[in-house]
């Protein structure tokens, strides 16, 4: 008796050492909270998305002067590839979502396609240093690649966003996965994680478009991808180091099959009655939900039409166990209603990224007619004043995680002192001075035009470190919404689609970049009719480039006016119970 009572205590305690949010190890066994998990298995995974992002941005940061000077392409020609290459970058993480969410997990998804990652970097890096691969050049700037030469360069880059659509929505998931939903203590250091994450994203960035940028340029194109595919390669190295340490969330299976069920099964039954009692809707009798992997979802009362499809009628039960295209469970239902409900605030993301964007277009432009020079010999490239962007992450990250946590934690009581949608809504707030401060410096810099008569000059007199503040406020601005964002739609998506969720949130960058895009395209037509230079001529200093900023400002205002309104009527998920 007193052998039983010993094995009893020991199976509870070994049980209490487990993760209760269904969390496995590497050998498939519950993981152990004390041998598995949090910030002991995060540093492999920084690691690995540091490297990854200083190989990306080691190779993107400078990829146009690539096409243009080594493959012979005309200006808009490369910048069209560019833009190309990176929108394909953006998109092909809906399918590394998919893939990791259904079939293979979030570890086995980073790890197939880092390996993919990593042959395209090499494929690059052989590209341009490999005599008969390499362009052959009689200049510098004067080259004559072969059809070939271009297919092989373009083959690698497509492997490359082949490779990092695994990888962009999985690793800050599978970061988050490596903290129990269900430990208070262990949650509370999931926001955290966010914070230092996107600050290895910046780090990374960092070395990359200052040294990687100046060694493609002054060295070689060769050394130049050469190192960010070291780099990667140290990512796989690292990921696959932590391997004894992660948490793995098992797959659930195809999320958009469970969807498709719900949207199905409602329609059909769209003139059944919803009961007014709830529990009497269709749900798992058993303490898990159905969903491998996943824990059960309460009810909520918004969007009740695709309640139907949990509605039970006689015809349901005829064959045996029920069809799920005509009856679903609850879990599976508010699935649906939680990917619904994130889309508006999906929706406002969008246009914070078309200001994000003026970074890499009407920034750069603006400061090619200011003074470069640092002294009398040294010119900084305007592209390069970025760098302030990211110097700006790397400052707010730690300011926000140290001091504004804790002192809002006293003020709020909230466990990450404010909300991530209260997060979100302050940096739009902020990204709009980033739109007013660039539009108030073009009207002084066309000011000074107008005083001096210098419409004919390329650069006028008034230093481009006056960008400087557009640049950081932009990154403060970051620090605030795309991290909010990254935890928000890991938090409120259900447990089976977090890689989806992910990957859902990082095509508002895409979004963006067309969106502003097309507000060019307009204001352009508009403001050239009748033989006008327009708002956005060559020579900006006989345009108004300041009021696309102020025009930026205003939609910056009205968008932060719809995500008040969206946040205010917000129904956050409800998961319920364990998984053990």
């Amino acid at each position: 008796m007193a052998e039983e009572n010993n094995y009893t205590k020991q199976s509870m305690a070994e049980e209490d050492d487990c993760t209760k949010d269904g969390t496995i190890d590497y050998r498939g066994n519950p993981a152990n909270k004390k041998k598995t998990g949090t910030w002991t298995a995060c540093p492999f995974i920084l690691g690995n998305e540091f490297c990854e992002r200083l190989a990306y941005y080691g190779m993107s940061s400078n990829l146009v002067l690539y096409f243009k000077y080594k493959l012979d392409q005309k200006s808009t020609t490369a910048s069209n590839n560019v833009l190309n290459w990176s929108g394909t970058c953006y998109i092909t993480p809906l399918i590394g979502a998919f893939l990791a969410d259904a079939y293979l997990g979030r570890y086995w998804t980073i790890a197939i396609f880092s390996i993919i990652y990593v042959i395209g970097m090499t494929l690059l890096t052989l590209t341009a240093s490999i005599p008969g691969l390499k362009p052959s050049c009689l200049s510098k700037d004067d080259c004559n690649p072969t059809d070939t030469q271009s297919a092989m360069c373009f083959l690698a880059l497509y492997l490359v966003a082949v490779g990092t659509g695994g990888i962009k929505p999985c690793v800050s998931s599978y970061g988050a996965d490596q903290f129990d939903d269900t430990d208070e203590h262990e949650k509370k250091h999931k926001s955290s994680f966010f914070n230092w994450f996107y600050f290895s994203i910046n780090v990374g960035a960092l070395i990359a478009s200052s040294i990687l940028v100046w060694i493609q340029e002054n060295i070689g194109w060769g050394v130049g991808f050469g190192i960010p595919a070291a780099a990667m390669a140290i990512a796989v190295v690292s990921f696959f180091s932590g391997t004894r340490l992660y948490r793995n969330q098992k797959p659930g299976g195809s999320p958009l099959t469970r969807m498709s069920q719900v949207v199905v099964a409602s329609i059909k039954k769209y003139k059944v009655q919803v009961p007014a009692d709830k529990s009497l809707l269709h749900e798992i009798a058993d303490g898990e939900s159905g969903i491998q992997g996943s824990r059960k979802l309460d009810h909520t009362k918004d969007l009740s039409f695709f309640d139907k499809a949990a509605v039970e009628i006689q015809s349901d039960h005829i064959k045996g166990s029920p069809d799920p295209w005509k009856l679903c469970t609850v879990t599976q239902v508010e699935e649906l209603k939680a990917i619904i409900r994130l889309l508006p605030v999906w929706a406002t993301g969008i246009v914070f990224s078309a200001v994000y964007s003026q970074m890499g277009s009407l920034f750069v432009v603006q400061g090619e007619s200011m003074d470069p020079h640092i002294g009398r010999h040294f010119k900084i490239p305007s592209a390069s004043l970025s760098i302030f962007d990211t110097i700006s992450v790397i400052f707010w990250v730690p300011v926000y995680d140290r001091i504004i946590v804790p002192a809002a934690r006293k003020l709020t009581g909230h466990r990450n002192g404010i909300t991530q949608l209260q997060r979100m809504g302050t940096g739009l707030f902020i990204s709009i001075f980033a739109m007013l401060a660039a539009g108030i410096l073009e009207v002084v810099r066309l000011g000074i035009v107008k005083r001096h008569n210098f419409y004919t000059h390329d650069r006028i007199p008034l230093s481009i470190f006056w960008q400087v503040p557009q640049y950081f406020i932009i990154g403060c601005a970051e620090v605030f919404t795309f991290i909010g964002q990254l935890e928000f739609f890991y938090e409120q998506a259900p447990d089976a689609m977090r890689s989806f969720s992910s990957a859902l949130s990082l095509t508002t960058v895409a979004l963006g970049n067309y969106l502003s895009s097309l507000l060019v395209t307009i204001v352009t037509n508009a403001s050239t009719r009748g033989g006008k230079l327009g708002w956005i001529p060559d020579n900006l200093n006989y345009g108004h480039l300041h009021y696309f900023f102020f025009l930026l400002a205003i939609l910056s205002v009205l968008n932060l006016g719809a995500f008040l309104l969206v946040a205010k009527w917000y129904t956050y998920k409800r998961a319920m119970g364990t998984l053990r």
